[in-house]
């Protein structure tokens, strides 16, 4: 337990600690004050950085900006110190101070402080990130490059920035390539290697170098792959007949590109422009398409053509036979339609006989029935049917069945002719 002389000097350490604080608060709240911390900048290099310090009750004291990883002080209060002109100062009310910097470069990244001069001093800090697009660095770059087929071809790309840049391939074409035994669109990294270099590698090849700052940027490098002439024939076996115009084609492939032309057996070459013969040759990069066209085919022009292709690599050629076909004959076929007239609703000229016993007494001589005696219908006659025939004198009725006598013969002759003039139809 505290006697009472305890009490009292617990009592009077407490206060005199309750008045210190009180104090020192008193004057804290005296003291100028941050009202906000200093904003982080970023900047591309070119532009220009603004950097700003907040102060509240300033009062009668200074603010000044330093540079903190050189120790520089860069302005005290309203006076610039610095001797780069690039850097300026202003401020608003005693109370927002602004550092100004133009044309930021890179040596201007880093941290600066904003203090005042109290005692001990009071601070605040804020970074200036300067930021760099990429750019190509050409001399360390590869440039337009010429290798032969089969070989191995390295393409170089060296880039810089800030952030460091990320590099990649890709064809200007857009086109996919064979890389590493796979069919790819990009490759990542500085350096694309290429192995048993073909000619389908033969392209414009893009390096492109970007890290987030735009723009990006990018440099072409052509790449081109020699190879001696190689030639395919779709047709090596042509006919043709006397007096037919006929065409003779070749494709070739060459880097450099080859002289191309066509000869006869003889190896005479042949000139085109005449009105014999006309050589086409259109090329597709190292594509190259050969036409031939013979006009007005004779005998003296069957036999053997040749397509030569040549540069400075090797030369090749390939034969096309031309040989005689027999001319299409042409059929001239001549139909004759007979004509047969059609009557609507002829009436017999015999009237109905009544049966009397027998056949015998029916029978009627031919030449007395006339072409009247017939009842045609037009109708039958379209739809490939046989006529009606009704009332046919000499032939008489039992139960639905009809019964010729002595002139059936004619009936179907005339059967006959009717079915031939619809099939000609």
């Amino acid at each position: 337990m505290l006697n009472g002389g305890s009490v009292a000097v617990v009592v009077v350490t407490i206060f005199f600690n309750f008045m210190i604080i009180s104090t020192e608060a008193v004057l804290d709240m005296s003291f100028p004050k941050f009202a906000e911390p200093i904003p982080n900048v970023t900047v591309t290099v070119g532009r220009d950085a603004l950097l700003a310090c907040v102060v509240d009750n300033l009062r009668g004291f200074k603010v000044a900006w330093v540079r903190v990883d050189t120790q520089t002080i860069l302005s005290i209060h309203h006076n610039v110190i610095t001797q780069n002109p690039r850097i300026s100062l202003s401020y608003n009310d005693h109370r927002s101070w602004y550092l100004h910097i133009k044309n930021v470069q890179e040596s201007d990244r880093g941290w600066y402080m904003c203090q005042v001069n109290t005692d001990p001093m009071r601070s605040r800090q804020g970074y200036l990130q300067v930021v760099v697009p990429p750019s190509i660095i050409d001399r360390e770059t590869s440039s337009d490059m010429v290798v032969l087929e089969s070989t191995n071809v390295s393409l170089t790309c060296k880039a810089r920035g800030y952030p460091e840049p990320y590099v990649m391939w890709r064809r200007e074409d857009g086109e996919n390539y064979r890389y590493n035994g796979e069919s790819v669109n990009v490759v990542d990294g500085e350096i694309l290697f290429i192995t048993k270099v073909s000619r389908l590698h033969m392209a414009n090849y893009l390096c492109i170098a970007s890290n987030g700052v735009p723009p990006s940027i990018s440099k072409r490098v052509q790449l081109k792959v020699q190879f001696p002439p190689m030639l395919t024939i779709p047709n090596q076996l042509e006919g043709a007949y006397i007096g037919q115009d006929v065409s003779l084609e070749c494709h070739t492939e060459a880097f450099p590109t080859s002289i191309n032309y066509w000869t006869t057996e003889r190896g005479d070459m042949i000139i085109s422009g005449s009105d014999k013969y006309e050589a086409v040759s259109m090329d597709s990069g190292y594509k190259k398409y050969m036409m031939l066209k013979i006009r007005n085919v004779s005998p003296n022009d069957f036999g053997s053509y040749m397509c030569v292709a040549k540069n400075s690599l090797g030369e090749t050629d390939g034969v096309i036979k031309l040989e005689e076909i027999p001319a299409p004959t042409t059929l001239r076929v001549t139909t004759t339609i007979p004509t047969l007239p059609v009557k609507k609703k002829a009436k017999s000229r015999f009237p109905d006989r009544q049966e009397r016993g027998g056949v015998d007494q029916n029978r009627v001589e031919m030449d007395s029935i006339s072409e009247s005696d017939f009842e045609y219908e037009y109708d039958d006659i379209m739809s490939s049917r046989s006529p009606s025939i009704k009332n046919l004198p000499g032939a008489y009725s039992v139960g639905n069945r009809c019964f010729e006598v002595g002139w059936s013969s004619m009936v179907n002759s005339v059967f006959l002719l009717v079915t031939c003039v619809v099939v000609l139809r």
